[in-house]
C-alpha cells in the first residue's frame, strides 16, 4: 500500500500521462486513418498511370527494361501478370509481405477493369490496372512498400509520445513538492496541537481548495485554543470554588474535635458546615444543569403559558427574601402569552430577580416592564443596587465570574446562575444583555420569541 501522498500524485500522472498518449496516438490515427489512405492511393494511382503510358509509348522489352531501372520502386513493389497467371515483379519486398491478389481481381483487371483495396490497413494500397501489350492484356499490380506519409506520422507520434511522457514527469515532480508542501504543513501543525502547543503559524497563502483547508484549520486552531484556555480558566474556577467550602468544613470539623467546646459553639460549627455542603451541592447541580444544557441533551419542552402571570408568581415565591429588606416591586406587565419551557424560563426570572433582590439596598426599588411586537416579546428588570462596572460587563454571563469582587464574600454564590439564564435564553432562540452603570442599578434586558423557529 502507498502512503505516500506525494508518491501517490506521481504515480497517478504517469500512469495519466502514459494511458492518454496511448489513447490520444490511437485516436489520432483512426481520425487521420482514411487522409492518409486517401494520400497513397493517389500517388499509387499517379504512379501506375505513369508507368501504363511507359507500355504504351515504348515497346515491351524496353518497357521492362525501363520499369525495372525506375528508383520509385523501393516505395512501390510492381507484380505483371499474364493470362496464365504467371507474373515477374519489379522492385524488392525489403522484408514486407506482398498482398495476396485473388483470381476474381486478376481476371478482372485483364477484362480491362481497375482493383483498389487496402489489404493491411493504413497508408497500403493495392492497385490492379490492365497494360496492352505487342504479346496481349497484361494485369499489373502495385502496392506500398514504406508510405512516408504513415512512417512519419508513426515516427512523430511515438517521439510525441515519449517527449511528452519525460516533460510531464519531470514537471510533476517538481509540481508536487508545493501541492504536498503545504500538506505537510499541515501535518506538523496538526501535530504540535496534539502536543498542545496552539501558537503554530501555516502561511499559507494559497487561494485554491488546499488554502480554504489551511484558513479553516487556522480557524480551528484559534477555536481549541479558546476551547483550551475556558477548560484551564474552568479547571481553575472549580478548584477555587469547591477548595473554599471543604475548607471551612475541613476547620470547623476539626474545631469539633474539641473536648471542652461550648454546646452553642458546636451548633455554630455544625451549622456552618451544613451550610458549606449545601453550597457545594448547589454548586454540582448548577454544574450539571449548565453542562446539559450546553450539550443540548435536555430540549426545551415547549408549551403555551402566560409569561406576565409567571413573573408574578416567581416574585411571590421570592417574598421571603425582598420583603426582608423591604425592598418594593413596581410592575408593567402586560398579559403576554409564549410557546416556551416553564421551568427552564421560571429559572430565568428566578436567578435575574436573586441577584436584583441581593445587590439591591434595603427599602430599593425592583421594576419588572414587559412589552411585545409581532414576533419577540421584551422583558426589562432594573435593580437600584451597587451595579456592574463596565469592563465586567462583557464576561457577566460567562460561569464562575462575579462581577462585584470586591463584595464576593458579602454576597454568596457560584457566579453560574447568570451562565445558566444565558444558556436557557440561547436554546429558546432569544437574546439577553445588561446595561448597568457602578452605584446606579443593573438593567438586564431578555428578548424572547413568542413562538421559536423550532415549533412546527
Amino acid at each position: 500500500m502507498i502512503r505516500s501522498l506525494y508518491i501517490r500524485v506521481v504515480l497517478t500522472f504517469l500512469v495519466s500521462v502514459i494511458a492518454g498518449t496511448v489513447i490520444s496516438f490511437f485516436v489520432s490515427t483512426w481520425i487521420f486513418e482514411d487522409k492518409l489512405n486517401e494520400n497513397a492511393q493517389i500517388n499509387l494511382r499517379n504512379f501506375g498511370q505513369d508507368v501504363v503510358q511507359i507500355y504504351k509509348t515504348l515497346p515491351l522489352r524496353e518497357a521492362e527494361s525501363f520499369v525495372s531501372g525506375m528508383k520509385q520502386l523501393d516505395s512501390y513493389y510492381i507484380r505483371m501478370y499474364d493470362a496464365t497467371g504467371q507474373f515477374q515483379s519489379y522492385g524488392k519486398l525489403n522484408g514486407h509481405k506482398s498482398a495476396a491478389v485473388s483470381k476474381e481481381q486478376l481476371k478482372k483487371v485483364l477484362d480491362g477493369g481497375v482493383v483498389q483495396t487496402t489489404p493491411n490497413g493504413i497508408a497500403t494500397v493495392l492497385l490492379g490496372l490492365p497494360i496492352k501489350t505487342e504479346m496481349g492484356t497484361k494485369a499489373m499490380f502495385l502496392e506500398t512498400l514504406a508510405p512516408p506519409s504513415a512512417s512519419f506520422v508513426v515516427k512523430f507520434g511515438l517521439i510525441f509520445a515519449s517527449c511528452s511522457l519525460i516533460a510531464g514527469s519531470l514537471l510533476i515532480l517538481v509540481a508536487s513538492v508545493y501541492l504536498v508542501r503545504p500538506i505537510k504543513k499541515l501535518t506538523k501543525a496538526t501535530k504540535r496541537i496534539a502536543a498542545g502547543d496552539f501558537n503554530v503559524k501555516l502561511n499559507i497563502k494559497q487561494t485554491t481548495e488546499i488554502g480554504t483547508l489551511a484558513r479553516s484549520f487556522e480557524e480551528m486552531m484559534h477555536d481549541l485554543k479558546q476551547l483550551e484556555q475556558m477548560r484551564r480558566e474552568f479547571v481553575t474556577n472549580v478548584s477555587h470554588e469547591v477548595q473554599s467550602p471543604l475548607t471551612s468544613i475541613s476547620g470547623y470539623a476539626q474545631a469539633l474535635k474539641q473536648v471542652n467546646l461550648g454546646e452553642h459553639e458546636r451548633n455554630r460549627y455544625l451549622d456552618i458546615i451544613i451550610s458549606e455542603a449545601k453550597r457545594m451541592s448547589k454548586m454540582s447541580d448548577n454544574l450539571l444543569k449548565l453542562s446539559m444544557l450546553e450539550s443540548q441533551s435536555q430540549q426545551p419542552r415547549l408549551a403555551i403559558l402566560s409569561l406576565d402571570e409567571q413573573i408574578r408568581r416567581v416574585i411571590v415565591a421570592l417574598q421571603p427574601q425582598w420583603s426582608a429588606r423591604k425592598i418594593h416591586f413596581e410592575l408593567d406587565l402586560e398579559s403576554v402569552k409564549v410557546k416556551a419551557d416553564h421551568d427552564q424560563l421560571n429559572q430565568v426570572w428566578t436567578n435575574i430577580l436573586s441577584n436584583g433582590i441581593k445587590f439591591s439596598e434595603d427599602d430599593g426599588v425592583i421594576h419588572v416592564s414587559m412589552e411585545q411586537d409581532a414576533q419577540y416579546v421584551t422583558v426589562r428588570i432594573s435593580d437600584s443596587g451597587i451595579g456592574i462596572p463596565i469592563e465586567d460587563q462583557k464576561r457577566i454571563f460567562e460561569r464562575f465570574f462575579k462581577a462585584d469582587r470586591s463584595h464576593s464574600r458579602k454576597y454568596d454564590g457560584s457566579g453560574m446562575g447568570l451562565a445558566i439564564v444565558k444558556q436557557i435564553v440561547s436554546l429558546h432562540q432569544g437574546g439577553i444583555r445588561v446595561e448597568s452603570e457602578p452605584d446606579q442599578g443593573a438593567t438586564f434586558i431578555v428578548t424572547l420569541p413568542i413562538r421559536p423557529l423550532t415549533d412546527s
